[in-house]
């Protein structure tokens, strides 16, 4: 496998590169199929996997360093032997598991050459990077298998584990993948909205559409059957223990014996409470009835993708309100209208924005919902622009900020990376840059007398006042007077805004400033 990774980094041609992996995908045993595509992505374990790592940058380097001490004892290695012990490693709890995790890698780094370390190494560390990104792997694999790439796009949407996906489509065919259909309690990744600067543009775009309230507030996907129900985030991670309230009003008010719904909770006392206050709560894994009392909720519901056996996912939008309005009472179904007047969309905006909310979505009356993609079938419209960007590095502070990694480099997504937009150390509170410095630290991954470079995790909202032309990224844009919002640990790099969008706002506001200076003339 180490020789696939080193001809797949040393071409630059896609065709290529899924050539190469279909053939080793081939010559695969079955029980070497999963573990060996999760690796080759830099994914140790399925994203719809509980169940997390917790390996960061220190652990692997004192791992490595403890191997270095002992004597060589290199073996050969099976995917599957690899595939078990990242597992018992995954498995680690508790008291000592840090000590467990780093004992235990050194004993399986000894086992490797120094080129099999290296990629190993990248693997745990989800730095793969050799251009193997899932795009190119799904096309890998309907080659392989020779089932059509979007049905081996669309199995691997619907059941949360390309690694699982592949095995299946190279095992048993075309008939088994299109059954891999939608599973209650395996999440569905989320449909994404791009952003708009305002409702006229949205309409200008969609024509007729709906709007709905934009909330601050946690996205969640409810599955249901029967008594059970369980509550999944943006990132497929579990939020049931966390939200004892909201599965009791879903018990109590939808009878659905099975149901995937998507909606977002938000904290609400007379008023809709600040996205950290609800976060606040999210994270702690304590005393969840203090939580509940410190910090109600409020469910608003906004879409269905699954009711009573039938996918719902190719449904239009208009189809799948209906079918939610007749399935979920209404207090728990978020504010909306459906217009083509500019005047009318306006209203509402201003109207979410008195209720203290975040604004408003647009949506295309008949698109179906789209796994996992974003797309201008949704458009997202706030009062002061924002940007969900990541962090890739921070400088050390001075003066106050002394001691924090409080200055930060933030990144929009780029094909299969991210490209540097801006910077900044304001909008944070001192408890925040602690966080901040603590985390950014895991997830080191070099550093140098002043600045720290991280893996890309870390996803903020950053307001601005506008976007500049500039020489100093290679992006070619910066964002002036950026200050972080709100730090959205609900989201995954993936889901970040793009450079593509980036660039498609700063050309929107040369125009609007355009027109504002030769208004301005006359």
């Amino acid at each position: 496998m180490v020789s696939l990774c080193k001809d797949i980094e040393s071409t630059r041609s896609r065709k290529k590169k899924i050539e190469l992996l279909s053939s080793f995908l081939k010559r695969l045993d079955a029980s070497e199929i999963k573990p060996a595509v999760l690796f080759l992505l830099g994914r140790p374990l399925p994203e719809s996997e509980s169940r997390v790592l917790h390996v960061g940058y220190s652990t692997i380097a004192d791992a490595l360093m403890v191997h270095q001490q002992r004597l060589p004892v290199e073996m050969n290695l099976t995917i599957p032997e690899f595939a078990s012990m990242i597992s018992k490693v995954a498995d680690a709890k508790g008291g000592g598991s840090r000590k467990f995790k780093k004992d235990f890698l050194s004993g399986l780094l000894a086992r490797l050459t120094e080129e099999e370390k290296e990629y190993v190494v990248r693997s745990l560390s989800g730095e793969m990077r050799i251009g193997a990104n899932e795009g190119i792997m799904i096309e890998a694999i309907a080659h392989a298998s020779s089932v059509p790439v979007e049905e081996i796009r669309m199995a691997n949407m619907t059941s949360g584990d390309i690694g699982l996906m592949a095995e299946t489509a190279l095992t048993r065919g075309r008939n088994a993948i299109k059954s891999l259909g939608i599973n209650l309690f395996v999440p569905l990744k989320p449909m994404l909205a791009e952003t708009a600067p305002s409702t006229d543009e949205a309409l200008k775009i969609l024509g007729k559409a709906a709007f709905e309230f934009k909330f601050d507030g946690v996205r969640v996907q409810i599955h249901k059957s029967g008594t059970a129900v369980r509550i999944f985030s943006r990132r497929l991670t579990e939020l049931t223990s966390s939200l004892p309230d909201v599965i009791e009003m879903v018990l109590r008010s939808i009878s659905a014996q099975s149901v995937i719904l998507e909606g977002e909770v938000i904290g609400f006392r007379d008023r809709p409470l600040p996205f950290q206050e609800l976060m606040h709560r999210m994270m702690r894994s304590h005393q969840i009835d203090e939580m509940m009392r410190l910090v109600p909720v409020k469910l608003f519901l906004f879409d269905i993708l699954f009711l009573d056996g039938r996918s719902l996912l190719d449904k239009p939008y208009v189809d799948r309100w209906s079918i939610l309005q007749e399935t979920v009472p209404s207090e728990f179904i978020a504010p909306r209208i459906v217009t083509d007047d500019r005047e009318e969309a306006r209203n509402f905006f201003e109207r979410a924005l008195s209720e203290g909310h975040e604004g408003l979505v647009a949506k295309s009356l008949f698109s179906p919902y789209v796994i996992g993609r974003r797309g201008r079938h949704w458009l997202k419209i706030k009062k002061s622009m924002t940007l969900d960007l990541v962090v890739v590095g921070a400088d050390w502070g001075h003066g106050r900020r002394k001691g924090w990694l409080s200055d930060y480099y933030l990144a929009a997504v780029s094909g299969n990376d991210f490209e540097i937009v801006g910077k900044t150390f304001k909008g944070l509170t001192d408890d925040e840059f602690e966080w901040m410095t603590n985390r950014l630290l895991s997830i080191k991954v070099k550093e140098t007398s002043t600045t720290v470079f991280v893996k890309p995790e870390i996803v903020v909202e950053v307001a601005f006042d506008e976007i500049q032309k500039s020489p100093r990224y290679r992006s070619g844009v910066a964002l002036r007077f950026a200050r972080i919002k709100s730090i959205r640990n609900d989201k995954s790099p993936e889901e970040a805004d793009t450079l593509e969008t980036v660039k498609r706002l700063y050309e929107e506001q040369y125009k609007a400033k355009n027109q504002f200076e030769r208004r301005e003339l006359l």
